[in-house]
């Protein structure tokens, strides 16, 4: 169920991020500097990880080991297989680009930096997450997911929200009932994405209060002469 849940998450968010991009953006996308970075990093990693046998044990995120960048290389480690490798590689590039071109490069950046470090910082004060499941302790599927919900996020602020609201259902289902962490990362990430899009929507509505009006003040009526 956890495989079945996570596909199925996914593929909401993905239909979130499709969304909110628009279609005519998708027709004429820009290059995604930021994905193709982002999935070559997780490729070398992957390289890495098969080339030198000690890699897992050196850069994965086990508690038992000390070492505050572990969270960093472990999110370019993978863990579940060839398929699940696929899975992680594919999900990362699409979900990577759309963010990219929904938020810009640099924010798109920054929320996938926060998709490893928020998990991880929340999970040590809570003890809620993967912190004791050897499983959770590489992969790039958390941040991914984590990404793929502040598309969900933006969309429940912008709208239509009929399917970001679905698929945050789904992810607090896979979560709560079948203890997929993945569900939890989405819902941090979708509560992240509403605060972001919100204080754009904000900024936005700020900028158009204070911007002049473009007719200019009505000129004054002229004196009738006697």
């Amino acid at each position: 169920m956890e495989l079945v849940s996570t596909a199925v998450l996914a593929a909401l968010l993905l239909g979130c991020g499709v969304t909110l991009v628009g279609e005519e953006r998708l027709r004429r996308p820009t290059i995604p500097w930021f994905a193709i970075a982002i999935t070559s990093l997780a490729v070398v990693g992957l390289v890495v990880q098969h080339a030198w046998a000690g890699a897992t044990t050196a850069l994965d995120a086990d508690p038992s080991r000390a070492g505050w960048w572990r969270h960093g290389t472990a999110t370019f480690l993978q863990n579940g297989g060839a398929a699940g490798t696929v899975f992680n590689l594919v999900t990362l590039a699409a979900f990577a680009a759309l963010a990219e071109w929904a938020w810009g490069t640099l924010t798109a950046a920054a929320l996938f930096v926060a998709g490893i470090v928020v998990p991880a910082g929340v999970g040590a004060l809570l003890a809620v997450g993967p912190a004791d499941d050897p499983r959770g302790w590489m992969g790039s599927s958390g941040a991914t997911l984590f990404l793929a919900g502040t598309l969900g996020g933006a969309l429940l602020v912008r709208g239509p929200r009929g399917m970001a609201v679905l698929a945050l259902v789904v992810a607090a289902v896979a979560w709560f009932v079948l203890g997929n962490a993945h569900g939890l990362v989405a819902c941090y990430g979708t509560i992240l994405g509403g605060l972001v899009e919100g204080a754009r929507v904000r900024r936005a509505i700020t900028r158009r209060r204070r911007r002049p009006s473009s007719a200019g003040p009505a000129a004054s009526p002229r004196p009738r002469r006697s």
